[in-house]
């Protein structure tokens, strides 16, 4: 097994980062409350139809305009680790999973 990327807090206890691995747009309501936390820009606002097959599309014509986007990873190699986009989001739309350290 690898190890893992790890760091040290300020009171000097291992911790392990998890960086974003995913967004569940289908459960996001795009709010934007990841998007205000996350201190690396790593999301991005993006129209939901964008992310549907043509076929699912009409069956979201009566969105309304507050459910018309949703966060997408714009800048995923930007992810610091630090979850604040989970522990923010109402929908729990994230999946988060640790690193390989490189060799």
């Amino acid at each position: 097994m690898s190890e893992m990327i790890t760091g040290v807090t300020a009171g000097g206890t291992a911790w392990t980062p998890a960086f974003v691995q995913s967004i569940n747009q289908s459960r996001c309501i795009g709010c934007g409350r990841c998007f205000k936390v996350c201190p690396r820009n790593v999301f991005d606002l993006i129209d939901r139809a964008d992310t549907l097959e043509a076929e699912d599309i009409d069956d979201y014509e009566d969105l309304d305009e507050d459910n018309a986007q949703v966060m997408s990873i714009a800048n995923g190699d930007d992810c610091i680790g630090c979850s604040a986009c989970s522990r923010g989001c109402p929908k729990n739309c994230f999946t988060h999973a640790p690193l390989a350290a490189a060799a």
